[in-house]
């Protein structure tokens, strides 16, 4: 069904299947956040791979035209309205829900094995329903499948290099992100950790909803207007691959998906830099610098604030001694996988191997649903 409705240049959607939409496009946003893993991953998945391409290749030259003439309605007709309304309504539906109400991103820091190990229970069910859904797999696909494992294992084992904030690089890291997120198993956020944007980019979308929207807003345009130029143009190249030769691209794509393995197991050595900015000086009766006196904070969070420096130590009264309020960020800059117990492990990793392995457990069973909802 999902691939009789890839081949149709028409948006044919209907409204009785916006909620499957939604929830798909809520499982792609979800994939997104987590370094290694792609929201294209789940839209190979849950059986909209080529419609999405379809749907962000209808975005063209002549509805650009016919927009900025005012002329909204052809506009609008040329383009699959509904398909991307309702998937993308999904996609920022997950990333409003897990940076504000269910911060993925903290627990990923504090439970690291379970939210890793779900996405890798996932991701290793769909490679053999995706292989066996394969119409052929000869010496042509056994080479693409090859290929694509071994760029896959290259890209994330790159390790993370400092790069500036300008925004011509936001929006240079946008272009590569999205590529990257659209394609199964080469994950957009990995890349923007290789490119030292991740954070910077969470940071930005956190910052919505607040008194620094504006300032949000403007550090994500850059970042936005890179995303819509690689993604108007990749998804042409990818789409044109599928009509050519779709069952190697596709051997590809699970390539792709075997290499990412490597990154989303959920036992890693992970090793973290602190980046340390002072947001503030304050007077230390200030309720946050009580606060953070009474409870020490949790450094084993993404981001977590802590007390700096007294500017004026030797004052007689300590209700007139200003301190720093400093915010601290734990970027990581390499992992490596091991197995618990096994060669490789060391004595400091104390890894929650019952959480990785349930999490792992519960990614497989997972997929049954996401089989169903291919159909949907």
């Amino acid at each position: 069904m999902a691939d009789q409705k890839a081949n149709r240049s028409e948006d044919i959607t209907t409204l009785k299947e916006a909620p499957f939409l939604a929830l798909k496009g809520f499982l792609m946003g979800s994939a997104d956040i987590v370094p290694g893993v792609s929201g294209g991953t789940m839209a190979l998945i849950v059986g909209i791979y080529e419609r999405l391409l379809n749907a962000i290749k209808s975005v063209n030259v002549r509805f650009i035209k016919l927009f900025f003439r005012l002329k909204w309605k052809e506009a609008f007709n040329e383009i699959h309205l509904l398909f991307l309304v309702f998937l993308f309504a999904g996609i920022f539906a997950a990333l409003g829900f897990f940076t504000k109400v269910v911060p993925l991103q903290v627990y990923m820091f504090t439970h690291p094995e379970i939210v890793f190990g779900l996405f890798f229970g996932l991701i290793l069910g769909s490679i053999y329903i995706l292989i066996k859904a394969l119409e052929r797999f000869t010496k042509a696909e056994v080479v693409a499948l090859i290929i694509g494992v071994a760029f896959g294992i290259w890209i994330v084992s790159l390790v993370p290099a400092d790069t500036p904030e300008h925004p011509a690089f936001v929006f240079l890291s946008g272009s590569i992100a999205i590529c990257a997120m659209i394609l199964p198993g080469i994950s957009g956020s990995y890349l923007l950790l290789i490119m030292r944007k991740y954070d910077y980019l969470l940071s930005q979308i956190g910052m919505l909803g607040g008194v620094e929207t504006m300032d949000g807003l403007i550090g994500l345009l850059p970042f936005i207007l890179g995303a819509v130029v690689g993604l108007a143009l990749f998804s042409r190249f990818l789409s044109w691959l599928l009509s050519k030769y779709h069952p190697q691209t596709i051997a590809v794509l699970i390539g792709f998906l075997i290499g990412s393995l490597y990154v989303i197991w959920p036992y890693q050595h992970r090793e973290y830099v602190q980046k340390v900015s002072v947001s503030d000086v304050v007077y230390m009766d200030d309720p946050i610098v009580q606060e953070l006196k009474s409870e020490p904070p949790n450094e084993n969070l993404p981001e977590y604030k802590r007390l700096g420096e007294i500017k004026n130590a030797d004052s007689t009264f300590d209700e007139m001694k200003q301190v720093e309020i400093q915010t601290v960020k734990n970027k990581m800059i390499r992992s490596e996988p091991f197995i618990p117990g096994w060669v490789g492990s060391k004595e400091e990793d104390s890894p929650n191997v019952w959480g990785g392995v349930i999490g792992i457990l519960v990614g497989i069973v997972m997929v049954g649903g996401l089989e169903r909802l291919r159909d949907k």
